[in-house]
């Protein structure tokens, strides 16, 4: 059984941006410059986009942090992400979700112009995706699909089995899964609380990506000896033994599943740390103008 480091992972991919950051200041070039709105006081949000920001100093991207407290509106929001798609010098940008009740998540995603969405939410990133084009893939698919490359793990022509149907994971990862790439070619079912025997077809995955937010939902019979686990899952559970009170769990209840696998994400130090990664790696693609519309 080997684990899959996402921490480790992802600290060598900053390693290699940092590098190629070198390179275009010693050139002359264009620093890549991510921009990040955060509406209201949402601890996890908030840390979230902290972690954004020193990834950018990290690699020696520029970021710009644009705040503004729960209380505003949604034509501020709108106005925000107008000066920013106009901004020449901001490559990409994203809004962090969740956002104030009173403002629409909708309309504020389709304001983004789709080449600065590094988030890869707007819809025509997403057609683009469907179609196997250019363009912005959704973070943490991109960061799974970044994993299974580095670690070497054969997907083509494996039986795959995605459990959520997300527009954030499920769905953009049974595409990403089912395209004709070096990271595809499987036979995907996405599997939801609406499935029949929902254990009983993860049996027989290949693959597993477990992203339907339920804690430990994943258990060791519902796996078959040799899979691949990937456990997108972050949840907090009462610990009293913990200092802070609680622990963090995955989907996956990872003491019973891990021993059956060839390969498993840990939660937390596996899909989390690349979610924030692959938003670096969009950056430095909008940066070098490499997706096209």
């Amino acid at each position: 059984m080997t684990i899959i480091d996402g921490k480790q992972l992802s600290e060598q991919i900053k390693d290699e941006l940092a590098e190629e950051v070198h390179k275009i200041r010693k050139a002359g070039g264009k620093v890549p410059h991510l921009a990040a709105v955060l509406v209201g006081e949402d601890p996890a949000s908030a840390v979230y986009v902290r972690n954004k920001v020193h990834s950018c100093e990290k690699v020696g991207y520029k970021s710009t942090l644009v705040r503004r407290n729960a209380t505003a509106t949604e034509e501020e929001v709108l106005q925000i992400v107008h000066d920013l798609n106009c901004n020449d010098d901001v490559d990409g940008f994203i809004v962090q979700l969740p956002l104030p009740k009173h403002i629409n998540e909708e309309k504020i995603t389709l304001a983004i112009d789709p080449r600065k969405d590094v988030d890869g939410f707007h819809p025509v990133n997403v057609g683009r995706m469907a179609l196997g084009l250019p363009c912005y893939l959704p973070a943490t698919p991109y960061g799974i699909v970044t994993m299974l490359e580095r670690y070497g793990i054969e997907t083509s022509g494996k039986h795959a089995v995605v459990i959520g149907r997300s527009n954030i994971v499920g769905t953009p990862m049974s595409i990403l899964l089912s395209r004709k790439s070096k990271t595809g070619n499987c036979t995907v079912t996405i599997t939801h609380s609406h499935t029949k025997d929902l254990p009983g077809m993860v049996k027989t995955a290949d693959i597993i990506v477990a992203a339907i937010g339920i804690p430990e939902f994943v258990t060791g019979d519902m796996v078959k000896d040799g899979a691949v686990v990937i456990d997108v899952g972050i949840n907090r559970v009462d610990d009293s033994v913990s200092k802070q009170g609680y622990r963090l769990v995955g989907d996956v209840k990872y003491d019973e599943v891990a021993p059956k696998c060839s390969f498993i994400t840990p939660v937390p130090g596996g899909v989390g740390p690349m979610t924030v990664t692959s938003l670096l790696l969009n950056t430095l693609k909008a940066s070098k103008k490499e997706v096209y519309f």
